[in-house]
C-alpha cells in the first residue's frame, strides 16, 4: 500500500524567492538523478501550475509523485511512496525536511 509522507518547511524569503530557489533546486537534484549509468533514477518529471510543482519519478518499476505548493512562509511537500520505500517513510521525511531547510535558508 502507497503512503502519502507530508512535510512542512517554513521559510523568511517570500513567495517568489522560494519558488526560485525550489526551481533551480530541482534541476540539480533532476541532473543528479537522472545522470546516465550513475543515475538513481531513469525518469523524473516535474510541472509547476501557478506556485504549485507537481512530480514524479521512477525506477525499476518503482514511482514515487508528489506535489510541493509554496507559500510566502510556508513550503508544503507532500510525497506519494510506494510500497516498497513506504516501511522508510521517515527516513525520508527526515531527508526531505533537512534538504529543504538547506535549500531555503535566509542567506
Amino acid at each position: 500500500m502507497s503512503r502519502p509522507v507530508t512535510v512542512n518547511i517554513p521559510h523568511q524569503l517570500g513567495k517568489a524567492e522560494a519558488r526560485r530557489r525550489i526551481e533551480e533546486g530541482f534541476g540539480n537534484m533532476r541532473a543528479q538523478m537522472t545522470g546516465g549509468v550513475t543515475g538513481l533514477m531513469l525518469s523524473f518529471d516535474e510541472r509547476w501550475e501557478d506556485n504549485r510543482l507537481y512530480f514524479e519519478g521512477g525506477t525499476f518499476g518503482q514511482t514515487i509523485h508528489g506535489h510541493l505548493d509554496v507559500f510566502e512562509e510556508l513550503v508544503t511537500v507532500e510525497v506519494v511512496l510506494p510500497n516498497i520505500l513506504a516501511t522508510i517513510a521517515d527516513t525520508i521525511t527526515g531527508r526531505v525536511r533537512k534538504e529543504g531547510q538547506l535549500l531555503l535558508e535566509k542567506k
